[in-house]
Protein backbone atom coordinates (compact mmCIF):
# COMPACT_ATOMS: atom_id res chain seq x y z
CA UNK A 1 0.00 0.00 0.00
CA UNK A 2 2.85 2.38 0.92
CA UNK A 3 4.60 1.51 -2.35
CA UNK A 4 1.44 2.30 -4.33
CA UNK A 5 1.13 5.68 -2.61
CA UNK A 6 4.77 6.50 -3.23
CA UNK A 7 4.43 5.52 -6.88
CA UNK A 8 1.36 7.73 -7.24
CA UNK A 9 3.14 10.66 -5.57
CA UNK A 10 6.13 10.26 -7.87
CA UNK A 11 3.83 10.14 -10.89
CA UNK A 12 2.01 13.30 -9.81
CA UNK A 13 5.30 15.08 -9.12
CA UNK A 14 6.60 14.22 -12.58
CA UNK A 15 3.31 15.31 -14.15
CA UNK A 16 3.30 18.64 -12.33
CA UNK A 17 6.97 19.22 -13.13
CA UNK A 18 6.25 18.67 -16.80
CA UNK A 19 3.38 21.13 -16.65
CA UNK A 20 5.55 23.73 -14.94
CA UNK A 21 8.26 23.34 -17.57
CA UNK A 22 5.69 23.78 -20.29
CA UNK A 23 4.42 27.15 -19.02
CA UNK A 24 7.58 28.43 -17.29
CA UNK A 25 8.55 31.92 -18.36
CA UNK A 26 5.50 32.33 -20.56
CA UNK A 27 4.06 35.19 -18.50
CA UNK A 28 1.18 35.69 -20.91
CA UNK A 29 -0.69 32.86 -22.61
CA UNK A 30 0.60 31.20 -25.75
CA UNK A 31 -0.77 32.78 -28.93
CA UNK A 32 -1.89 30.91 -32.04
CA UNK A 33 -2.66 33.06 -35.09
CA UNK A 34 -4.75 32.05 -38.10
CA UNK A 35 -5.50 34.35 -41.00
CA UNK A 36 -4.50 36.00 -44.24
CA UNK A 37 -2.02 38.67 -45.33
CA UNK A 38 -3.33 41.07 -42.68
CA UNK A 39 -1.55 38.96 -40.05
CA UNK A 40 0.94 36.80 -42.02
CA UNK A 41 4.34 36.96 -40.29
CA UNK A 42 6.28 35.39 -43.17
CA UNK A 43 4.76 31.99 -43.96
CA UNK A 44 4.48 32.83 -47.65
CA UNK A 45 8.25 33.31 -47.76
CA UNK A 46 8.53 29.51 -47.77
CA UNK A 47 6.01 28.59 -50.46
CA UNK A 48 5.82 29.12 -54.21
CA UNK A 49 3.34 31.95 -54.48
CA UNK A 50 2.69 35.21 -56.31
CA UNK A 51 1.56 36.64 -52.97
CA UNK A 52 4.73 37.64 -51.14
CA UNK A 53 5.98 40.63 -49.18
CA UNK A 54 9.59 39.64 -48.50
CA UNK A 55 11.04 42.48 -50.54
CA UNK A 56 11.49 46.21 -49.92
CA UNK A 57 10.03 48.63 -49.17
CA UNK A 58 7.87 46.30 -47.06
CA UNK A 59 9.22 46.26 -43.53
CA UNK A 60 10.92 49.63 -43.83
CA UNK A 61 9.69 50.55 -40.33
CA UNK A 62 9.99 47.07 -38.81
CA UNK A 63 12.85 46.09 -36.48
CA UNK A 64 16.00 46.13 -38.61
CA UNK A 65 14.21 48.01 -41.41
CA UNK A 66 14.16 44.87 -43.55
CA UNK A 67 11.28 42.98 -45.18
CA UNK A 68 10.14 39.92 -43.23
CA UNK A 69 7.14 38.79 -45.24
CA UNK A 70 4.72 41.07 -43.42
CA UNK A 71 2.44 42.94 -45.79
CA UNK A 72 2.98 46.37 -44.28
CA UNK A 73 5.68 48.90 -43.53
CA UNK A 74 6.02 47.70 -39.94
CA UNK A 75 4.00 45.48 -37.64
CA UNK A 76 0.79 43.57 -38.15
CA UNK A 77 -2.16 43.84 -35.79
CA UNK A 78 -1.19 40.64 -33.95
CA UNK A 79 2.41 41.84 -33.56
CA UNK A 80 1.11 44.93 -31.81
CA UNK A 81 -1.37 42.97 -29.70
CA UNK A 82 1.52 40.88 -28.39
CA UNK A 83 3.67 43.92 -27.64
CA UNK A 84 0.90 45.86 -25.94
CA UNK A 85 -0.08 42.88 -23.79
CA UNK A 86 3.50 42.13 -22.81
CA UNK A 87 3.61 38.74 -24.45
CA UNK A 88 7.29 39.11 -25.32
CA UNK A 89 8.56 38.80 -28.87
CA UNK A 90 6.69 38.16 -32.10
CA UNK A 91 4.85 34.89 -32.73
CA UNK A 92 6.99 32.95 -35.25
CA UNK A 93 5.65 31.73 -38.61
CA UNK A 94 4.83 28.03 -38.81
CA UNK A 95 6.81 27.52 -42.02
CA UNK A 96 10.09 28.83 -40.61
CA UNK A 97 12.47 25.89 -39.97
CA UNK A 98 13.26 27.16 -36.47
CA UNK A 99 9.60 27.06 -35.41
CA UNK A 100 9.85 23.71 -33.67
CA UNK A 101 10.45 22.09 -30.30
CA UNK A 102 10.07 24.32 -27.25
CA UNK A 103 9.40 27.35 -29.48
CA UNK A 104 5.87 26.01 -29.88
CA UNK A 105 5.14 26.62 -26.21
CA UNK A 106 4.77 30.38 -26.79
CA UNK A 107 2.59 30.01 -29.86
CA UNK A 108 2.74 29.90 -33.66
CA UNK A 109 1.53 32.06 -36.55
CA UNK A 110 -0.15 30.02 -39.32
CA UNK A 111 -1.48 32.94 -41.41
CA UNK A 112 -0.87 33.11 -45.13
CA UNK A 113 -1.23 35.88 -47.69
CA UNK A 114 -3.96 34.95 -50.15
CA UNK A 115 -5.52 32.37 -47.85
CA UNK A 116 -9.25 32.15 -47.32
CA UNK A 117 -12.08 30.27 -45.69
CA UNK A 118 -12.84 28.49 -48.96
CA UNK A 119 -10.16 26.28 -50.44
CA UNK A 120 -10.46 27.80 -53.93
CA UNK A 121 -9.93 31.33 -52.64
CA UNK A 122 -6.65 32.93 -53.71
CA UNK A 123 -5.97 30.41 -56.47
CA UNK A 124 -4.92 33.35 -58.65
CA UNK A 125 -1.72 33.46 -56.54
CA UNK A 126 -0.88 29.78 -56.90
CA UNK A 127 0.52 28.87 -53.50
CA UNK A 128 -1.26 30.00 -50.33
CA UNK A 129 -2.28 28.26 -47.11
CA UNK A 130 -6.02 28.32 -46.69
CA UNK A 131 -7.75 27.98 -43.32
CA UNK A 132 -8.29 24.22 -43.57
CA UNK A 133 -4.55 23.74 -44.15
CA UNK A 134 -3.67 26.19 -41.37
CA UNK A 135 -5.73 24.15 -38.94
CA UNK A 136 -3.98 21.01 -40.21
CA UNK A 137 -0.66 22.67 -39.38
CA UNK A 138 -1.89 23.58 -35.92
CA UNK A 139 -3.02 19.98 -35.40
CA UNK A 140 0.55 18.88 -36.24
CA UNK A 141 1.95 21.27 -33.63
CA UNK A 142 -0.60 20.11 -31.08
CA UNK A 143 0.53 16.54 -31.66
CA UNK A 144 4.17 17.62 -31.22
CA UNK A 145 3.33 19.34 -27.91
CA UNK A 146 1.55 16.24 -26.63
CA UNK A 147 4.48 14.04 -27.67
CA UNK A 148 7.04 16.26 -25.96
CA UNK A 149 5.16 17.24 -22.82
CA UNK A 150 2.33 14.78 -22.33
CA UNK A 151 -1.37 15.19 -23.05
CA UNK A 152 -2.38 16.75 -19.72
CA UNK A 153 0.24 19.51 -19.88
CA UNK A 154 -0.27 20.19 -23.59
CA UNK A 155 -4.04 20.39 -23.35
CA UNK A 156 -3.75 22.67 -20.33
CA UNK A 157 -1.46 25.00 -22.29
CA UNK A 158 -3.74 25.08 -25.33
CA UNK A 159 -6.96 25.59 -23.41
CA UNK A 160 -5.39 28.58 -21.68
CA UNK A 161 -3.92 29.97 -24.90
CA UNK A 162 -5.18 32.83 -27.03
CA UNK A 163 -6.36 32.00 -30.54
CA UNK A 164 -7.14 34.62 -33.17
CA UNK A 165 -8.70 34.09 -36.59
CA UNK A 166 -8.65 36.86 -39.22
CA UNK A 167 -10.30 35.45 -42.32
CA UNK A 168 -12.81 36.29 -45.01
CA UNK A 169 -11.42 39.30 -46.91
CA UNK A 170 -9.77 37.18 -49.60
CA UNK A 171 -12.93 35.16 -50.10
CA UNK A 172 -14.40 38.35 -51.50
CA UNK A 173 -11.41 40.27 -52.94
CA UNK A 174 -9.62 37.27 -54.45
CA UNK A 175 -12.56 35.04 -55.17
CA UNK A 176 -16.08 36.41 -55.55
CA UNK A 177 -14.93 39.84 -56.75
CA UNK A 178 -11.96 38.76 -58.88
CA UNK A 179 -12.83 39.50 -62.54
CA UNK A 180 -11.68 36.16 -63.99
CA UNK A 181 -13.71 34.27 -61.38
CA UNK A 182 -16.53 36.60 -60.43
CA UNK A 183 -18.53 36.67 -63.67
CA UNK A 184 -19.28 32.91 -63.77
CA UNK A 185 -19.36 32.65 -59.97
CA UNK A 186 -21.79 35.53 -59.48
CA UNK A 187 -23.95 34.35 -62.37
CA UNK A 188 -24.82 31.13 -60.53
CA UNK A 189 -24.27 32.20 -56.90
CA UNK A 190 -26.14 35.27 -55.62
CA UNK A 191 -24.35 37.30 -52.92
CA UNK A 192 -26.47 35.96 -50.07
CA UNK A 193 -25.88 32.34 -51.12
CA UNK A 194 -22.13 32.96 -51.35
CA UNK A 195 -22.07 34.52 -47.88
CA UNK A 196 -24.06 31.60 -46.52
CA UNK A 197 -21.55 29.15 -48.00
CA UNK A 198 -18.73 31.04 -46.30
CA UNK A 199 -20.45 30.99 -42.92
CA UNK A 200 -21.27 27.28 -43.22
CA UNK A 201 -17.63 26.46 -43.96
CA UNK A 202 -16.36 28.81 -41.25
CA UNK A 203 -18.64 27.12 -38.69
CA UNK A 204 -17.00 23.77 -39.42
CA UNK A 205 -13.51 25.25 -39.13
CA UNK A 206 -14.11 27.07 -35.83
CA UNK A 207 -15.70 23.95 -34.33
CA UNK A 208 -12.69 21.94 -35.45
CA UNK A 209 -10.40 24.39 -33.62
CA UNK A 210 -12.52 23.92 -30.51
CA UNK A 211 -12.24 20.14 -30.82
CA UNK A 212 -8.46 20.63 -30.98
CA UNK A 213 -8.55 22.39 -27.57
CA UNK A 214 -8.94 26.04 -28.61
CA UNK A 215 -11.09 27.74 -25.98
CA UNK A 216 -10.28 31.48 -26.05
CA UNK A 217 -10.88 32.53 -29.64
CA UNK A 218 -10.94 36.06 -31.06
CA UNK A 219 -12.80 36.10 -34.39
CA UNK A 220 -12.03 39.21 -36.44
CA UNK A 221 -14.67 40.26 -38.97
CA UNK A 222 -14.10 41.55 -42.50
CA UNK A 223 -13.17 45.22 -42.74
CA UNK A 224 -14.57 47.82 -45.15
CA UNK A 225 -12.91 46.22 -48.17
CA UNK A 226 -14.60 48.64 -50.56
CA UNK A 227 -12.41 51.39 -49.12
CA UNK A 228 -9.04 49.80 -49.92
CA UNK A 229 -7.08 51.58 -52.68
CA UNK A 230 -7.32 48.54 -54.97
CA UNK A 231 -11.12 48.46 -55.01
CA UNK A 232 -11.33 52.26 -55.16
CA UNK A 233 -9.20 52.19 -58.32
CA UNK A 234 -11.00 49.23 -59.90
CA UNK A 235 -14.43 50.76 -59.21
CA UNK A 236 -14.12 54.14 -60.94
CA UNK A 237 -17.89 54.66 -60.86
CA UNK A 238 -17.59 55.24 -57.11
CA UNK A 239 -15.59 58.42 -57.72
CA UNK A 240 -13.84 59.49 -54.54
CA UNK A 241 -16.03 57.30 -52.33
CA UNK A 242 -15.58 53.71 -51.20
CA UNK A 243 -16.90 50.98 -53.49
CA UNK A 244 -20.31 50.15 -52.07
CA UNK A 245 -20.95 46.60 -53.34
CA UNK A 246 -17.84 45.10 -51.68
CA UNK A 247 -18.78 46.84 -48.43
CA UNK A 248 -22.32 45.46 -48.71
CA UNK A 249 -20.85 41.95 -49.02
CA UNK A 250 -18.63 42.56 -45.98
CA UNK A 251 -21.55 43.84 -43.88
CA UNK A 252 -23.72 40.88 -44.88
CA UNK A 253 -20.97 38.45 -43.95
CA UNK A 254 -20.30 40.25 -40.67
CA UNK A 255 -23.94 40.16 -39.56
CA UNK A 256 -24.01 36.40 -40.01
CA UNK A 257 -20.57 35.99 -38.49
CA UNK A 258 -21.71 37.73 -35.31
CA UNK A 259 -24.61 35.29 -35.11
CA UNK A 260 -22.21 32.38 -35.63
CA UNK A 261 -19.91 33.60 -32.85
CA UNK A 262 -22.89 33.91 -30.48
CA UNK A 263 -24.08 30.44 -31.49
CA UNK A 264 -20.71 28.79 -30.88
CA UNK A 265 -20.24 30.57 -27.54
CA UNK A 266 -23.61 29.28 -26.37
CA UNK A 267 -23.19 25.71 -27.60
CA UNK A 268 -19.51 24.83 -27.11
CA UNK A 269 -18.92 24.15 -23.44
CA UNK A 270 -16.11 26.14 -21.87
CA UNK A 271 -15.51 28.29 -24.95
CA UNK A 272 -14.95 32.06 -24.91
CA UNK A 273 -15.48 33.47 -28.39
CA UNK A 274 -14.90 37.19 -28.94
CA UNK A 275 -16.22 39.09 -31.96
CA UNK A 276 -13.84 41.87 -33.01
CA UNK A 277 -15.66 44.45 -35.14
CA UNK A 278 -12.75 45.66 -37.26
CA UNK A 279 -15.24 46.85 -39.88
CA UNK A 280 -16.52 49.40 -37.38
CA UNK A 281 -13.06 50.31 -36.05
CA UNK A 282 -11.47 50.77 -39.46
CA UNK A 283 -14.47 52.64 -40.87
CA UNK A 284 -14.13 55.09 -38.00
CA UNK A 285 -10.41 55.54 -38.72
CA UNK A 286 -11.13 56.25 -42.40
CA UNK A 287 -14.06 58.58 -41.74
CA UNK A 288 -12.29 60.52 -39.00
CA UNK A 289 -8.72 60.14 -40.17
CA UNK A 290 -7.61 63.64 -39.27
CA UNK A 291 -8.71 63.29 -35.65
CA UNK A 292 -6.69 60.05 -35.52
CA UNK A 293 -3.54 61.85 -36.69
CA UNK A 294 -3.58 60.85 -40.38
CA UNK A 295 -3.39 63.06 -43.45
CA UNK A 296 -4.36 60.52 -46.17
CA UNK A 297 -7.09 57.90 -45.81
CA UNK A 298 -7.88 56.85 -49.36
CA UNK A 299 -4.54 56.23 -51.07
CA UNK A 300 -1.62 53.87 -50.64
CA UNK A 301 1.64 55.15 -49.21
CA UNK A 302 3.53 52.64 -51.37
CA UNK A 303 2.28 53.11 -54.90
CA UNK A 304 3.02 52.45 -58.56
CA UNK A 305 -0.08 53.46 -60.47
CA UNK A 306 -3.72 54.36 -60.15
CA UNK A 307 -5.57 57.36 -58.79
CA UNK A 308 -5.33 55.84 -55.31
CA UNK A 309 -2.16 53.82 -55.87
CA UNK A 310 -4.18 50.64 -55.95
CA UNK A 311 -3.51 49.10 -59.35
CA UNK A 312 -0.17 47.35 -58.73
CA UNK A 313 1.37 45.73 -55.64
CA UNK A 314 3.98 47.48 -53.55
CA UNK A 315 7.46 46.44 -54.65
CA UNK A 316 11.09 47.47 -55.16
CA UNK A 317 10.20 49.83 -58.03
CA UNK A 318 7.44 51.56 -56.06
CA UNK A 319 7.57 55.06 -54.71
CA UNK A 320 6.53 55.50 -51.09
CA UNK A 321 5.58 58.34 -48.81
CA UNK A 322 8.17 59.89 -46.54
CA UNK A 323 6.04 59.81 -43.37
CA UNK A 324 4.24 56.48 -43.21
CA UNK A 325 2.51 57.43 -39.95
CA UNK A 326 0.32 59.89 -41.87
CA UNK A 327 -1.20 57.24 -44.17
CA UNK A 328 -4.00 54.85 -43.22
CA UNK A 329 -3.01 52.44 -46.02
CA UNK A 330 0.45 51.14 -46.69
CA UNK A 331 -0.26 49.52 -50.06
CA UNK A 332 -3.30 48.72 -52.27
CA UNK A 333 -4.69 46.27 -49.69
CA UNK A 334 -3.16 46.61 -46.25
CA UNK A 335 -3.16 49.13 -43.39
CA UNK A 336 -0.01 50.92 -42.30
CA UNK A 337 1.72 50.17 -39.02
CA UNK A 338 0.09 53.30 -37.56
CA UNK A 339 -3.41 52.14 -38.53
CA UNK A 340 -2.71 48.62 -37.27
CA UNK A 341 -1.69 50.10 -33.92
CA UNK A 342 -5.02 51.91 -33.55
CA UNK A 343 -6.97 48.77 -34.46
CA UNK A 344 -4.97 46.63 -32.05
CA UNK A 345 -5.45 49.00 -29.12
CA UNK A 346 -9.21 49.05 -29.61
CA UNK A 347 -9.28 45.25 -29.68
CA UNK A 348 -7.33 45.24 -26.42
CA UNK A 349 -9.28 47.87 -24.49
CA UNK A 350 -12.30 48.73 -26.63
CA UNK A 351 -15.90 48.77 -25.46
CA UNK A 352 -18.54 46.26 -26.56
CA UNK A 353 -19.14 48.20 -29.78
CA UNK A 354 -15.55 47.38 -30.83
CA UNK A 355 -15.22 43.89 -29.39
CA UNK A 356 -17.75 41.77 -27.54
CA UNK A 357 -18.81 40.39 -25.16
CA UNK A 358 -15.55 41.52 -23.51
CA UNK A 359 -12.27 42.97 -24.78
CA UNK A 360 -8.97 41.17 -25.14
CA UNK A 361 -7.49 42.43 -21.88
CA UNK A 362 -10.54 41.22 -19.99
CA UNK A 363 -10.34 37.83 -21.73
CA UNK A 364 -6.70 37.31 -20.82
CA UNK A 365 -7.05 38.45 -17.22
CA UNK A 366 -10.32 36.61 -16.54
Amino acid sequence: MVLVRLTLLVFLAVLLAGTCRLVAGAGMPATFVFGDSLVDAGNNNYIVSLSKANYPPNGIDFDGHQPTGRYTNGRTIVDILGQEMGMGGFVPPYMAPETAGDVLVKGVNYASGGGGILNQTGSIFGGRINLDAQIDNYANNRHDLITRHGEVAAVSLLRGALFSVTMGSNDFINNYLTPIFSVPERAVTPPEAFVDSLIAKYRQQLIRLYLLDARKIVVVNVGPIGCIPYLRDTTPSAGAACAEFPNQLARSFNRKLRGLVDELSANLTGSRFLYADVYRIFSDIIANYKSHGFEVADSACCYVSGRFGGLLPCGPTSQYCEDRSKYVFWDPYHPSDAANALIARRIIDGDTADISPINLRQLITS
